[in-house]
């Protein structure tokens, strides 16, 4: 499969030169190729230098998001990243133990370190905070996106959806919900080479290996999670994203909350 890894800060710049039309024009060819099953990446890790100088013009992008879809493949490597929710509900879902190739600063790679990835075909989250921490110049930074609802820091004890995605996976050395979970038609300890989201198996998947798919064939297994913390070090929504609101900020300091 091939990678083609997308940049954020260029991409928005564009959209500050050309205005309107480059927003509409740009939304609508990475919706193509979010529907042609192409694996496709921002790498924020690597991109939030490129992020800073364009910063102010995020908020031409956001207004695109307010008004429809918007075709999201979000990817952070190289360094682990928090990803929080007021909530979770996912359809389609499966999990897998294995051992994604994770950069190092020198620019190789390793896969020393087991980390859980988690699908589901269409997913329907409270709010979204994700937070990664930067250097720069020796100065740490620290660059938040955030859409739908506020997240909190303690998660409600209901909650209603406002951001809808399809093709949500999440790479983690740790996944946490803070309330009760609801799994159903769900199989514990299915071999990890067949559990499938959305048709697909999932990266990385060893055949005896460890997986939690769906006991009533493709897209059967649901979940629902009161609260959830991710830290992760690859978050993508390789489908449509919808969303009410989309903020991109870069703030002084390692900040813990959005």
């Amino acid at each position: 499969m091939n990678h083609l890894t997308t940049r954020l800060g260029p991409s928005v710049g564009r959209v500050r030169a050309r205005g309107t039309r480059a927003v509409t024009e740009w939304n609508a060819r990475m919706l193509a190729e979010a529907s042609d099953g192409t694996r496709r990446g921002t790498r924020w890790g690597r991109g939030a230098l490129a992020l800073v100088p364009s910063a102010l013009a995020v908020g031409v992008l956001g207004t695109a998001l307010a008004q429809g879809a918007l075709a999201a493949n979000f990817s952070v490597t190289g360094q682990p990243f928090t990803l929080t929710s007021n909530g979770v509900e996912g359809s389609g879902f499966g999990a897998i133990v294995n051992t994604p190739a994770v950069g190092r600063p020198d620019g190789t790679t390793t896969t020393n370190t087991a980390m859980a990835r988690v699908g589901f075909a269409s997913a329907g989250l409270a709010g979204l905070c994700g937070i990664v921490h930067q250097t720069i110049a020796g100065v740490p930074y620290s660059l938040l996106l955030t859409g739908g609802q506020k997240v909190t820091a303690a998660p409600p004890g209901t909650f209603t959806t406002d951001i809808d995605a399809s093709n949500l996976y999440i790479q983690a050395t740790e996944l946490q919900a803070y309330g009760p979970t609801t799994l159903q038609n769900a199989v514990l300890g299915q071999s990890a080479d067949q559990v499938t989201v959305a048709g697909k198996p999932l990266t990385g998947a060893l055949p005896g290996g460890f997986g939690l798919g769906s006991a009533g064939g493709e897209g059967g297994s649901s979940i629902t999670l009161h609260g959830l913390n991710a830290t992760a070090y690859d978050a993508e929504m390789a489908g449509a994203l919808v969303l009410p609101d989309l903020k991109i900020r870069v703030v002084a300091g390692s900040a813990t909350a959005c």
